[in-house]
């Protein structure tokens, strides 16, 4: 975007725009003339859309879409104002890590052209140290500035804190995995003698224990649950005893 034709500003400032773009935000006197370059609301995606706000010698201001007054920068302010407050309901209606994350991504482009938007006008209170609408502007800029931070921050703790909750419930959820695994590491260690005598036992061959007294069954199934015992502490300690 360049500056409109009929715009009579002074070599010194003009000659500071390059060929293909107007450049950063930013604030440039000359003969008591000011020129402000500022970018519009930033969507994401898009290319920065600048826009121009001159103040004459005699404090008249002009918009470089045919505006005329402080009314024009006004409106400006208040379109990232209006931004500020759908990312503060945006803020609110966040469950997830995965809203933090968007609310992120779209807040940055904004928060660094709110820090650019204040900087400018701060310039610009500088540059015309008498005029008090520019410093009412400067601090409505730095409190769009401020406002954009906290909700980042706040934003960024709350994905942080998501992220740390969700990771210690998978934590526990594991732990309990685990320790299910090992009680039936200890059941299974406990019984495998019982099961390894029962299924040679239990084999149709001929060893002369089928017509033995059945105080043999007590005595074998005993001596399997105490093997069953040294196994389990060796599963659970590493060690027979």
């Amino acid at each position: 975007m360049k500056l409109p034709a009929s715009w009579k500003l002074p070599a010194t400032i003009t000659n500071r725009f390059g060929l293909n773009t107007a450049g950063k935000q930013r604030a440039m006197s000359a003969d008591d003339h000011l020129l402000l370059v500022l970018h519009r609301v930033p969507q994401l995606g898009h290319d920065r859309q600048p826009v121009f706000f001159w103040r004459k010698p005699n404090g008249t201001w002009e918009h470089s879409s045919g505006g005329v007054g402080i009314d024009t920068l006004t409106k400006h302010l208040q379109e990232y104002s209006t931004a500020v407050e759908k990312f503060e309901q945006d803020y609110a209606q966040a469950t997830d890590a995965e809203d933090y994350f968007r609310l992120l991504e779209a807040i940055f482009p904004l928060r660094l052209a709110a820090q650019n938007l204040h900087a400018t006008l701060q310039a610009a209170r500088e540059a015309v140290p008498a005029d008090r609408d520019l410093i009412s502007l400067r601090d409505w800029a730095y409190d769009i500035e401020r406002i954009l931070d906290l909700i980042y921050e706040n934003t960024k703790n709350a994905m942080d804190f998501n992220i740390a909750k969700r990771a210690e419930e998978q934590t526990k959820i594991g732990m309990k995995s685990v320790e299910a695994s090992h009680r039936l590491n200890i059941l299974a260690a406990i019984f495998y003698p019982l099961t390894a005598i029962s299924c040679v036992f239990g084999m149709n061959l001929a060893n002369g224990l089928e017509s033995s007294h059945y105080s043999l069954f007590w005595l074998v199934l005993f001596v399997t649950l105490i093997l069953g015992t040294f196994v389990c502490r060796w599963v659970t300690r590493g060690k027979w005893l």
